[in-house]
């Protein structure tokens, strides 16, 4: 004869609890939340965009990258993991190399390197 497992119904788990102290929201901590600095070329307290580290984000964006850029940005983090000893994700390279480009930018204008790449490729479909 099979054994029947009395199990608890959604009621008993969903239910209301009390006691439980409420989590703060960001916004209502007493405490400012501290974000990591990047020494940039003139030191840590330079202007322009700042990598955030690893704290939770609000928004999120989809990027498309080729297999052969995704391989290379998987070595990149080995790379970094192995001979720097930083682990960190993918996330947080894409975030990096964001906030530089967007300080080269902010610093050298058309003379940046973000321009001057994107510049190629626009360059480069239209010829082709």
């Amino acid at each position: 004869m099979p054994r029947r497992v009395n199990l608890p119904g959604a009621s008993e788990l969903f239910r209301p609890t009390q006691g439980v102290p409420e989590v703060p929201r960001p916004a209502e901590r007493a405490e400012p939340v501290r974000r990591p600095r990047t020494a940039g070329p003139d030191g840590p307290e330079a202007s322009g965009p700042r990598v955030s580290g690893r704290v939770r984000h609000e928004e999120k964006i989809t990027v498309y990258v080729s297999s052969d850029e995704l391989l290379a940005l998987e070595q990149a983090r080995l790379q970094l993991r192995a001979e720097h000893r930083l682990a960190v994700d993918r996330g947080r390279i894409v975030r990096a190399a964001v906030a530089a480009a967007l300080a080269d930018l902010a610093e050298h204008g058309a003379g940046s390197e973000l321009v001057r790449r994107l510049d190629e490729n626009a360059a480069g479909r239209a010829e082709g």
